[in-house]
């Protein structure tokens, strides 16, 4: 049975989440995280984008299938697109409906604070489950002139609360907290009643989420000071095919004994 909203409210410990793209990673996730996160950091991680703005809904569809498919506890969430959702909450609606329809997901997220408060009140009105994400909004770094730490100052800081309590109201059952100061995730944490989920934001939030690549360490490039890696995928891999190109090219692969096929 996959976890429920109450159930993910009402946890008497942090939340576990990361972002899934694929079914492999979601299978391996599926029993260990509380909910997994079909992310637009998808353009980039695995399409070589150079911002989260060149997903689109076909890529969202796709892959939110696929994580589906391959899970059977873990909550999922769906990242809307940069330009589904932003323009009016009716547009919001079709293609929310569109996402939760042919993905079978149990949430939608969307990135801003209270300027997208109508958006996810009518998408809540409908029945869409909303998590809600606050702080850096990488849809929007170039409007911010790079990812850089949000809330540091008096002004920031409240307008970030104003946010949170703002997505509350509308109705969404979460929110994403990324790239702020401890102290004011913690404040925001204390003044919302909703689980916050950190990425950048400090333990003070109910949960935490990851890039699971960054994690795992997939990729051998620059990761944010907020991650830990777990292991370095990318150097197990490296290894294995430099092993292999070197019995390719000795010969000694395939082997007549294992590897080839008799009469």
């Amino acid at each position: 049975m996959r976890k429920t909203i109450q159930q993910l409210q009402n946890s008497n410990k942090p939340l576990a989440c990361l972002t899934a793209y694929t079914a492999p990673i979601a299978k391996a996730a599926d029993k260990h995280c509380d909910l997994l996160l079909v992310g637009d950091s998808l353009s980039m991680v695995l399409y070589g984008e150079d911002s989260t703005q060149k997903a689109t809904m076909s890529m969202m569809i796709r892959h939110g299938q696929a994580v589906v498919r391959a899970t059977e506890q873990a909550f999922i969430v769906v990242d809307m697109p940069f330009g589904s959702y932003e323009d009016s909450p009716e547009n919001a609606l079709t293609n929310a409906q569109k996402i939760m329809k042919e993905t079978q997901c149990q949430a939608v997220k969307l990135e801003g604070g209270k300027a997208m408060a109508p958006q996810i009140k009518m998408l809540v009105e409908h029945n869409i489950p909303v998590m809600a994400h606050i702080g850096l909004l990488p849809q929007s770094v170039s409007e911010v002139s790079g990812y850089k730490v949000q809330g540091r100052d008096e002004d920031s800081a409240a307008q970030l609360m104003l946010d949170a309590k703002a997505v509350e109201q509308a109705g969404a059952f979460s929110m994403v907290i990324e790239a702020v100061p401890e102290a004011l995730a913690t404040q925001i944490s204390q003044a919302v009643n909703i689980p916050t989920i950190g990425i950048g934001a400090s333990n003070a939030c109910d949960g935490q989420i990851l890039v699971t690549e960054d994690m795992i360490g997939v990729s051998d490039g620059h990761v944010p000071k907020f991650v830990k890696k777990y292991a370095n995928i990318h150097e197990i891999i490296s290894k294995a095919m430099a092993d292999y190109a070197t019995d390719v090219h000795a010969r000694a692969f395939p082997s007549k004994e294992k590897h080839t096929y008799k009469i």
